[in-house]
């Protein structure tokens, strides 16, 4: 009778063999296998032996199956509350805590952007006698204030343009590809808004603001196109406040080679 031949049971070295007691109890059942000498009641212990192993292997696999997926599970809530703490602070560093529109450096930085390709109104808003309201009424009261006037700028725009705070009570809108005459009409647009109908946090007291608007060409410095809507804003300030002014075009001189 031909010897069968022996299964080999894999020998790890140097490793730290999680199942040594599983790999010595099948080692035995494949010497018991292969033994011509073996009684039945060998072949029989040691299919008791490898079947108690067997089912304590099933049941830890199942342990460490079941582990796994609470594990994979809890990674993947923390991997989303990580991702919603990054856009968070995302929001946060480029939006203005008190009324959520973009802050000085987000604004300037869209602007910038904008002027690579396209051409950019400018509107630089400030509220009339401000200080008058933080002195008369409070701080808070000036907080709402300026809570509610950037709700009406966002209705009034309807989707139209970006606005950001750049200042206390200093705002500024910026929209790509609109001409400098249409960009005059939204500004006063949102005078009107603003100066026609009493603030419910403040309904006592007519809060108004004055505008300056630019129009300039892609190329321009933002710091350029800010500056001529400042000045005009300044004009307004100057002329009676709860008005609108314009200052002109601003375009990108192009040096051209001989």
């Amino acid at each position: 009778m031909e010897q069968q031949m022996k299964p080999k049971v894999a020998v790890l070295t140097n490793t730290v063999d999680l199942f040594h007691v599983e790999t010595a109890a099948l080692a035995r059942a494949c010497d018991t296998l292969t033994s011509e000498e073996t009684p039945a009641d060998g072949y029989r212990s040691a299919l008791i032996e490898l079947t108690g192993h067997y089912q304590r292997l099933m049941r830890e696999s199942r342990r460490l199956i079941a582990r796994s997926d609470r594990t994979e599970l809890e990674l993947n809530i923390l991997n989303s509350k990580l991702q919603q703490l990054s856009a968070e602070l995302d929001y946060k560093a480029k939006h203005d805590n008190l009324t959520g529109a973009l802050n000085r450096g987000a604004i300037f930085e869209r602007a910038n952007e904008i002027l690579t390709t396209s051409s950019l109104s400018l509107i630089v808003l400030d509220i009339d006698f401000f200080k008058r309201i933080n002195d008369e009424f409070g701080h808070p009261a000036g907080d709402a204030v300026i809570r509610e006037l950037v709700n009406r700028l966002n209705h009034s725009l309807q989707g139209r343009g970006d606005v950001g705070r750049v200042g206390g009570e200093e705002f500024t809108v910026l929209l790509p590809a609109i001409d400098l005459a249409d960009a005059m009409d939204i500004a006063e647009a949102v005078r009107r808004a603003i100066a026609d109908a009493p603030f419910l946090c403040l309904p006592s007291h007519q809060v108004t603001a004055s505008f300056g608007v630019s129009w300039s060409t892609p190329g321009i410095d933002f710091e350029d196109a800010y500056g001529h809507a400042d000045t005009a804003l300044y004009q307004a300030k100057h002329g009676g406040r709860n008005r609108v002014e314009s200052a002109g075009k601003t375009t990108r001189i192009l040096a051209l080679n001989a």
